[in-house]
This record gives structure tokens, C-alpha cells and sequence, in this order.
């Protein structure tokens, strides 16, 4: 497989659709990007291809559309990037801008993780196998990712779980970090 690389201008993925969240801030230093989160989620629970993972970056999520939603909706959260399981990308924040993603977290003994990472969703579960599509996507972004930011390098691209362990779960067992590493 030829292993591409996308063009990043002006904080944008040049293979995404780009759909602006509020939810995001000025990053402290952007010289400091040097981590890649990989986190997974799904709107409702295990339910794939609706437009509700959108809204909720987008601040849109309908509470009477699902109980669950009547939970969450408060909260203002984002990512960089969504991988859905076609393997098409949406982009809701900028990299150069810090995404709302990680939460309470620590990587090599430093807090604050948004301030130095970028956050990339995957759409699944911690128990659903991810899709070849996924894989092959996830791959492209985190190698144009470590071409445009020198500090990221493939030790860098951890789980949601390593960084706020005991509260998240993300990617989950079902995640092959190993499939992910040959293919970058």
C-alpha cells in the first residue's frame, strides 16, 4: 500500500470536510504540538452513520432525540478530527487551536494534554472491531501529522486511556495498536 501523506494548510486537513466547533481555544504554545490522542466514540452507544457525534461537537445535540443525549448534551467538547467507519474525515477545529478533547490528563509527567495534542476520534466502541477504512485514514493523518509537527513521532500516538486512565476507556480492547503501527 502506498503510504500517503495529506497536505496541511493553515491548520486544515487538506482530505476533510471542515465543520467549525465552538468548542475549542488558542493553544498556550503551538510550537508544543507533539502528541496524537486517539480516542472512540459513538452517538447514540453503538450506533454508527447518524449525524449526532457532529452535533455534539457542534453544541446541536438533541436531548429528546436519545435518554442518553439528555446526559451529555450540557457538556462542550470537540476534537480535531472525526474518522467515521467509511473512513471519510470531518475537521471541527483547527490544529494550530486547541480542541477540547482530552479532559483531565497527563502524558511523560506533563498535565493538560489539550494544550500540546491533537485529539483524532475514531467512530466505534471500546468492544466493536474498527474498520479497515479507519485504519488505513488513521494512518495517513497521524504520517501527516508527524511530517508538519517535528515533535510528534509514532511514540507519540497514545489512547484516551493512557492519558486520563481510570476515567476514560477509549479506543478500548478493540483497538490493534498493532495493525496501526505497521501502517505508518
Amino acid at each position: 500500500m502506498k503510504k500517503i501523506v495529506y497536505a496541511i494548510q493553515h491548520g486544515l486537513l487538506e482530505s476533510s470536510f471542515f465543520k467549525a466547533s465552538p468548542n475549542k481555544n488558542s493553544r498556550p504554545d503551538i510550537s508544543d504540538i507533539r502528541l496524537i490522542i486517539v480516542h472512540g466514540i459513538s452517538l447514540p452507544p453503538e450506533q454508527f452513520g447518524n449525524h449526532c457525534i457532529d452535533d455534539f461537537f457542534l453544541n446541536q445535540l438533541n436531548p429528546e432525540a436519545h435518554p442518553y443525549f439528555k446526559e451529555i448534551c450540557h457538556l462542550q467538547v470537540s476534537t480535531h478530527l472525526l474518522i467515521r467507519r467509511d473512513g471519510t474525515i470531518t475537521q471541527f477545529v483547527p490544529f494550530e487551536e486547541r480542541a477540547w478533547h482530552a479532559g483531565v490528563s497527563t502524558f511523560n509527567g506533563k498535565e493538560n494534554c489539550n494544550d500540546f495534542s491533537i485529539g483524532i476520534e475514531l467512530e466505534g466502541t471500546d468492544q466493536l472491531a474498527y474498520t479497515e477504512e479507519q485504519y488505513i485514514e488513521l494512518s495517513r493523518c497521524c504520517r501527516s501529522l508527524i511530517k508538519n509537527y517535528p515533535l510528534i513521532t509514532t511514540d507519540n500516538i497514545v489512547g484516551h486511556s493512557d492519558v486520563a486512565p481510570g476515567r476514560k476507556t477509549d479506543p478500548g480492547e478493540s483497538f490493534d495498536w498493532e495493525k496501526l503501527k505497521t501502517l505508518l
